[in-house]
């Protein structure tokens, strides 16, 4: 769904380029004039993923009371079915769209070459057009923060990470999840599970289950639905959500979680259509723009922890540190980051390693 893969950085730089050559093509359109359209991976009440771009929706209005009513069209496959919703959505009046799932990437770029008028924006993708841009965010900031409580509130030294599929957004979070837990305590380790799927609340619980027969006793995950936080509430083991705040499925186990504000692109992208100044961008945002961020804190957690954890959280914010800067080693113990050195977006994009601590392999 959120696929990327160790194409993207040459892929961005010749998007940027071409993108950048017809947007002069694009026309304004009055706030009142916009209608916009929403495709949906998943159902709006997974709780977590799609659950999270609806918020965004509901931001949207509430932040342009002139701007008509939105359509969604929910539960929509990777494949031709993405076509065939996107241009039903065309033909129904829409001149905004926007694509929530990486597998929507092609098919909605062979309709914006067929709707020149037509703006497009994809989530997580790395193809763009005169009129399709691209959005996500650095999810890997608060990853890096959860994985600090984690860290500080295990007593078995030993985390869990149910994973949906196994490719770089998804590397690179259990990566950032670790760094963060071996930052307040070197002997954690964190052992992964692989979903091969995006969202399988079955599969989800299942996996947060096993985890906990083997010894982790606070377990993270990037999964869509709330099933791990159930599987953890019931077991008493503590778990780190995702996508939203989770704890409706784990109300005396839920730590906190790195969570989605997918409004601050809708917003942003109607806006900047109304006002004709918008741009086929590759938008990746981070806690700076607020784009993404952390659930509130359980009381478990230690004021002076949530301290250490807002401390770093400003540093990133104000530019004067990062999750992926130097030294960072992988599990093999080969120095992948020199110290005074960071990671760049194509590195981060692209990565296909696992970090120290982490007891796992990357399937092929």
């Amino acid at each position: 769904m959120k696929k990327r893969t160790v194409t993207v950085a040459l892929a961005l730089s010749l998007a940027v380029l071409v993108g950048g050559a017809a947007i002069a093509a694009m026309k304004r359109i009055p706030i009142h004039d916009i209608k916009v359209g929403f495709i949906y991976i998943g159902p709006v009440g997974d709780g977590g993923y799609t659950y999270m771009h609806d918020q965004g929706r509901t931001y949207m209005h509430e932040h342009n009371p002139d701007l008509p009513k939105s359509v969604i069209v929910e539960n929509v496959p990777e494949g031709p079915d993405a076509a065939r919703v996107t241009e039903t959505l065309v033909r129904r009046g829409a001149n905004v769209i926007f694509g929530n799932s990486f597998g929507y990437m092609d098919f909605m770029l062979d309709v914006a070459n067929r709707y020149p008028e037509v703006y497009f924006m994809h989530c997580s993708g790395y193809k763009t057009a005169p009129n399709m841009g691209t959005y996500f965010g650095r999810m890997y900031q608060p990853r890096y923060l959860s994985g600090m409580v984690a860290g500080a509130m295990t007593k078995s030294n030993v985390l869990g990470y149910v994973a949906a599929q196994p490719i770089p957004e998804v590397i690179r979070g259990i990566n950032a999840f670790t760094l963060g837990a071996r930052s307040v305590n070197p002997k954690v380790t964190v052992k992964v599970i692989w979903l091969f799927s995006w969202f399988d609340p079955g599969k989800e619980k299942e996996a947060a289950k096993a985890l906990i027969d083997a010894g982790a006793d606070v377990i993270g995950m990037h999964a869509d639905s709330g099933a791990a936080p159930q599987a953890c509430e019931e077991a008493g083991a503590y778990v780190i959500g995702y996508n939203n705040d989770m704890s409706q499925f784990a109300p005396t186990k839920h730590l906190t979680a790195p969570i989605w504000n997918w409004g601050a692109v809708y917003d942003y992208t109607v806006k900047q259509v109304s006002e004709g100044v918008w741009q086929p961008d590759q938008i990746w945002w981070g806690l700076k723009e607020n784009m993404v961020g952390l659930a509130p804190f359980n009381e478990a957690v230690p004021k002076s922890l949530i301290e250490t954890v807002e401390s770093r959280k400003k540093a990133i914010i104000a530019g004067e540190w990062d999750v992926f800067w130097g030294p960072i080693w992988d599990q093999k113990g080969e120095l992948k980051v020199k110290d005074n050195e960071k990671m760049t977006d194509g590195e981060m994009l692209g990565m296909d390693w696992f970090v120290e601590g982490v007891e796992a392999s990357i399937p092929k």
